[in-house]
């Protein structure tokens, strides 16, 4: 196996920390993602900037209590990683579909 093989296949899974994180928003609505561990610790921001680099997390909105926790949804990347189909909102690319508004 070469080295790009082992990167791509590195790639594809994630840490121990990173699963961890990311399975919790399996359940939340939206595909919502914890600002706080299971003990009530906050996420290390690694985790969650590793996971928003491999694109299985995606920024859903500012926090307007502490502006510096970023409050994060899973991807349709971030749900495959589980074995799962994404939600309808979400496109197999990971972008949010568009919702049709009345006029």
């Amino acid at each position: 196996m070469g080295d790009s093989d082992q990167e791509s296949s590195a790639v594809l899974r994630p840490t121990e920390p990173q699963r961890r994180y990311l399975e919790r928003g399996l359940s939340q609505p939206g595909g919502k993602l914890p600002l706080f561990d299971a003990d009530g610790r906050e996420v290390a921001p690694r985790t969650v900037q590793a996971c928003l680099a491999h694109g299985w997390a995606e920024p859903w909105f500012n926090n307007p209590i502490k502006a510096d926790w970023q409050v994060c949804r899973l991807t349709a990347k971030g749900y495959a990683v589980f074995g799962q189909v994404p939600p309808d909102h979400i496109r197999q690319d990971g972008t949010p579909k568009q919702t049709r508004t009345k006029p």
